[in-house]
């Protein structure tokens, strides 16, 4: 049961965490409409390796610093921190009109996705705040093979984040403005909520 609850927070973490309209989906979701649903779903494909890879590149800083215990203290602060500046990022997000580009209909969007997805700098930072709030809370244990399973599930969660945008692209493309504010002002709500109960956590 430990393994499939793993597997769960990984895939929900990263759907919620990727929801909003922002670089990613929204050239998923272009790319449907311009060129169609195989190569959108490469795309998508590609993106998720990398997550896959971020959020394993996020967990093994956790269990570093899980088997550190005397950094432990510092480490809840960093997710404090984290949680506060995802807050401010989706506040800024929800201020701002999206206007996304047109996909370029030719190359190999496998790549692209892989391209793409490795330029987002919000990806490790994500994880890491979010495996040490589920970690400090007993939701996960940072160790493997849990980390693997926590890992996978991100992927699979992001890839089925990408499906949603791309099979619902003529509505999410129609509505994007209104999604993007109202979803982004939601999630600094949740973020600005998580930080401040961790932070209320560690003074107590």
């Amino acid at each position: 049961m430990d393994y499939i609850l793993h597997v769960f927070y990984g895939i929900i973490m990263a759907y919620f965490g990727l929801i909003s309209p922002g670089m990613l989906n929204m050239t998923a979701l272009k790319i449907r409409m311009n060129t169609g649903i195989s190569e959108s779903i490469k795309f998508a494909f590609g993106a998720s390796v990398i997550v896959f890879v971020q959020a394993g590149i996020a967990l093994y800083f956790a269990d570093y610093f899980n088997k550190n215990p005397q950094i432990i203290e510092r480490l809840k602060i960093a997710g404090v921190v984290v949680f506060f500046m995802l807050s401010i990022f989706f506040f800024l997000l929800s201020r701002k009109k999206l206007n996304p580009k047109a996909a370029n209909a030719k190359g190999n969007y496998f790549l692209k996705g892989i391209g793409m997805s490795s330029i987002n700098m919000l990806g490790i930072p994500f994880y890491l705040g979010i495996s040490i709030f589920l970690a400090t809370e007993n939701k996960i244990l940072i160790e493997q093979p849990y980390i693997l399973l926590f890992v996978f599930g991100a992927s699979i969660g992001s890839f089925l984040l990408f499906s949603t945008y791309i099979v619902f692209a003529k509505f999410i493309s129609v509505k994007v403005s209104f999604i993007a504010k109202n979803i982004n002002l939601i999630l600094s709500l949740l973020f600005l909520a998580l930080g401040i109960f961790t932070l209320v956590k560690i003074l107590h």
